[in-house]
């Protein structure tokens, strides 16, 4: 099977250009009430995918231990740097699409402004629905490809591609819009119930954020997300999908680091933990593990 190719924010200045330097204050505060209306208050374990410096992973503090997960390195030291190094969280560099967690480990997982970068979305989501015990929880962010500003400029002729068919559209090199009707449907195809969905970014218009002030924008905002029940014309939309019927159940205890990981070559585990690195007792491959992060990209 080819791989799909992976965005890669090696070396990036990613949190401090667009978030903390590129006026983005409301979309920020809009997703941190979406997430806290449809996160569970708190749990065992919670999987972070795309993680990046870790803006959002002080939003989960409920959860017992939070593993963050990216595919830079360099993204996890700033995460690192930002949230320190206590046994509460874990990071790991990884590829979405070859998970390193034994089945059923976790009991919520994220994937915020993530999706939109995955040129194989179904591959990617049943990565997460592997690793997510029954009854888990998935909020999981799309960029909206049946956007108002998508519509007007097909209804006016000045972009080719439609936004009401169901097929993703690649704006952007490894930028992706998606149809929130595919979405949902790839979503019960693996076995979740999509429960809430909530549209954001209804604001998202420079004119509008330089002219009325952010608080009063959130406020609004925070009012329509309701409306993404009913219709999803934003740029934004956050869903909440429940795993239902694994066996098994979910764990009732949080699992060791060493419970927790898989070789993502051949599936084997537990892992052999030799400090410096992790080997697979079936592939005999090595992951190496320095300052903290535990890096299952390529084998040493």
């Amino acid at each position: 099977m080819t791989h799909p190719p992976v965005c890669n924010y090696e070396g990036s200045d990613y949190q401090t250009s667009f978030w903390d330097k590129g006026g983005r204050e409301y979309e920020d505060r809009t997703e941190a009430i979406a997430i806290k209306r449809l996160l569970p208050p708190g749990g065992r374990l919670l999987l972070e995918l795309g993680a990046g410096a870790g803006r959002n992973t002080s939003r989960y503090l409920g959860f017992d231990r939070i593993v963050l997960l990216d595919y830079s390195r360099t993204q996890l030291e700033q995460a690192q740097a930002r949230l320190g190094t206590s046994d509460k969280y874990i990071y790991v560099a990884a590829d979405a699409y070859r998970l390193p967690f034994v089945d059923g480990v976790f009991d919520a997982a994220t994937m915020i402004r993530v999706l939109h970068h995955m040129a194989d979305a179904p591959r990617a989501l049943a990565q997460v629905k592997n690793a997510l015990a029954s009854g888990g929880t998935f909020i999981l962010e799309f960029a909206n490809k049946q956007n108002l500003k998508a519509i007007f400029r097909y209804l006016l002729g000045r972009q080719k591609w439609n936004p009401f068919t169901r097929e993703p559209v690649e704006f952007v090199k490894l930028n992706f819009d998606f149809h929130p009707k595919a979405v949902r449907e790839w979503l019960e195809g693996l076995g979740f119930t999509v429960e809430r969905t909530l549209t954001l970014s209804h604001f998202r218009v420079g004119l509008l954020k330089r002219l009325l002030p952010t608080g009063m924008l959130v406020f609004f905002d925070a009012l329509l997300q309701w409306t993404g029940a009913w219709w999803q014309l934003t740029p934004s939309v956050f869903v909440k999908a429940v795993l239902e019927n694994q066996a098994g159940g979910s764990p009732k205890r949080v699992p060791s680091v060493r419970e927790l990981f898989k070789c993502p070559d051949c599936g084997n585990s537990p892992l052999k933990d030799e400090s410096a690195y992790l080997e697979c007792p079936g592939c005999k491959k090595r992951w190496g593990m320095k300052d903290g992060i535990y890096d299952f990209r390529e084998p040493l």
